[in-house]
């Protein structure tokens, strides 16, 4: 049984390898699918099947043929395909507006990025695995410096887990390539220090390099990513993986940077407890 498609490319792929042995309807679905992308990525189920001439059931069966539970499913892979090649937020605003026919205001913008970002934030504490979150603490903990790289939409996170760390009297360095300079700061990490590489999809260039120039030092490596399979995870000792929420095409980062934020506070409670151990044992020797 052929595995089931990751992207929009293996899904292009698979596709136009089963074309010949589909059923007429099904190609003609397929022809629809391949030729209108953007209209794909964001109409819903009856409107397609209009504009394609076939029925809803059809389109499902159509996914259903490649693997997935529903067309909903597949349907993601076309979405992620427009975020990846429309970085520009004007184009993916006028991509929206041409596919959907809508102009939404901004209080269903409001009501929208609202409950995307409540569902991403309680579905966090079940997709983060415990193990892994206590396993980052100890790299962090044991480091004499932790140095933070982020690059173009992960900078944001990158930028406030500097902030955290230097607030709970972490020796915090932010890895921010000021002047094209990202191997020389990568070179400065000390063989007793850590990095966290926060980075999604498409996955920015300079974050792999800085990550595989770490990870070939032996550096402990943290990674917040967005799927098991990003090229991050698979160099990281440890990889946090987080879902942001999505709506039209414009990602989130409500739930990276509530994992930062624990992983800050925590690490600072640690610290606490330490310096509270310390304490103790000092007076336990002076009585």
């Amino acid at each position: 049984m052929s595995e089931i498609p990751q992207d929009y490319s293996q899904l292009e792929a698979r596709i136009t390898a089963d074309y010949p042995s589909l059923s007429r309807r099904l190609q003609q679905t397929a022809r629809f699918l391949l030729d209108n992308p953007q209209e794909v990525a964001f109409a819903t189920v009856a409107k397609l099947a209009v504009q394609a001439d076939v029925t809803p059931s059809t389109l499902i069966r159509f996914a259903n043929h490649f693997g997935y539970t529903g067309f909903s499913e597949m349907q993601q892979l076309f979405r992620s395909r427009l975020v990846d090649e429309l970085p520009n937020y004007t184009e993916r605003i006028r991509a929206v507006r041409s596919a959907t026919g809508e102009t939404p205001d901004s209080t269903q913008l409001l009501w929208e990025f609202a409950e995307a970002n409540r569902e991403v934030l309680e579905q966090l504490p079940g997709r983060i695995d415990p193990r892994s979150l206590e396993l980052a603490l100890d790299i962090f903990e044991q480091a004499r410096a932790i140095h933070v790289m982020g690059a173009r939409r992960s900078f944001v996170v990158a930028s406030y887990m500097t902030y955290a760390l230097h607030h709970i009297d972490k020796r915090t360095f932010l890895v921010n390539g000021l002047g094209g300079m990202y191997g020389e700061q990568v070179r400065t990490i000390g063989a007793e220090d850590a990095l966290l590489v926060v980075s999604f999809s498409p996955y920015a260039e300079e974050s792999r390099e800085v990550a595989s120039a770490a990870r070939e030092r032996g550096i402990p490596l943290v990674v917040i990513t967005d799927s098991n399979l990003s090229p991050l995870a698979r160099l990281a000792d440890v990889a946090l993986v987080v879902h942001e929420a999505e709506v039209k095409s414009f990602r989130g980062l409500t739930a990276s940077l509530c994992l930062t934020q624990t992983l800050a506070i925590a690490l600072g409670v640690r610290q606490d407890k330490a310096r509270d151990r310390k304490s103790a044992d000092g007076g336990a020797e002076r009585a």
